[in-house]
């Protein structure tokens, strides 16, 4: 039984090294929304919407803005999916590889964050 939890856990260490990889690689990060509102009554009219202390917080942008904006945040979100992949991960490796305390029953993978 104990060889296929080191092969379990192998199997994730690589897939953790796998998710690791492209992060040094990310380019700028920015959160938020951006939007192009078409042309207004000035020409284009482009926005940056986000969260500050609760309230939101908009910007007008230029095209040029508009579009380095939204290349950060495709970059925020897709390092965001990566992180929580990878804590699900260590998450799993944690609870699969160290000695539990005695419970009466078993954890879920819901209580354990693993789905």
């Amino acid at each position: 039984m104990k060889e296929k939890k080191s092969q379990s856990a192998q199997e994730l260490e690589r897939a953790y090294a796998r998710l690791r990889e492209p992060l040094a690689q990310t380019g700028w990060i920015s959160q938020g929304y951006v939007q192009d509102r078409g042309p207004g009554a000035g020409g284009p009219c482009y926005q940056w919407t986000r969260k500050v202390k609760g309230k939101t917080v908009s910007v007008a942008l230029s095209q040029e803005q508009y579009r380095w904006l939204a290349e950060a945040i495709g970059n925020w979100r897709k390092l965001q999916e990566t992180l929580k992949e990878m804590q699900r991960l260590s998450r799993q490796v944690l609870f699969d590889t160290l000695p539990n305390p005695k419970r009466r029953k078993r954890l879920g993978k819901k209580v354990l964050g693993l789905i």
